[in-house]
């Protein structure tokens, strides 16, 4: 047995020792929930100090942040640049780009996300592909349909455009 086996035998029989297992769990849970709620609030904090100034309009092909999208726009189908119309869900895969916002001219990566229902959209069709690649690099392909995963149906209906952050 090695020296690990034995401080941890010791820190476990100590442990068990001291107290109940109804205690233990009470304990263990309490500290998995500070847990989780600590590193909330700091990525939070940071995640709202990267979020750009916004100008132009989010149903406009030209907006900023449509510089690698290839689909209908969800800001002109009921949805926002950042969310889904109602009745569609978010692919859980997406592809990003990278986009210059002229408000501070600094680059952002934007995650575009496919919102995937019934039916397709058919309003405000966008196709922008600077930075795109080919469908063998599909991280960064608007090409592919990334509706396969979904639970409420694999038919495309529009694209959001999420910034992640500061493309530093």
């Amino acid at each position: 047995m090695n020296r690990l086996d034995r401080i941890m035998e010791r820190l476990s029989r100590t442990a068990a020792r001291g107290m109940s297992r109804r205690s233990f769990f009470g304990r263990a849970s309490a500290f998995g929930i500070a847990a989780a709620s600590m590193p909330l609030l700091p990525v939070s904090r940071a995640n709202a100090a990267q979020q750009p100034g916004e100008s132009g309009d989010p149903q406009s092909c030209d907006y900023w942040r449509y510089c690698a999208i290839d689909g209908f726009l969800c800001s002109c189908c009921g949805g926002s640049t950042s969310s889904c119309p109602p009745g569609t869900e978010p692919s859980p895969i997406t592809w990003v780009g990278t986009c210059r916002n002229p408000m501070d001219g600094k680059d952002y990566v934007i995650s575009y996300n496919d919102c995937c229902g019934k039916s397709a959209c058919g309003r405000c069709m966008c196709n922008r592909n600077e930075g795109d690649t080919p469908v063998h690099q599909p991280a960064g392909s608007n090409d592919i349909n990334w509706c396969l995963g979904t639970e409420v149906g694999v038919v495309y209906n529009c694209s959001t455009a999420v910034v992640l952050g500061a493309a530093d």
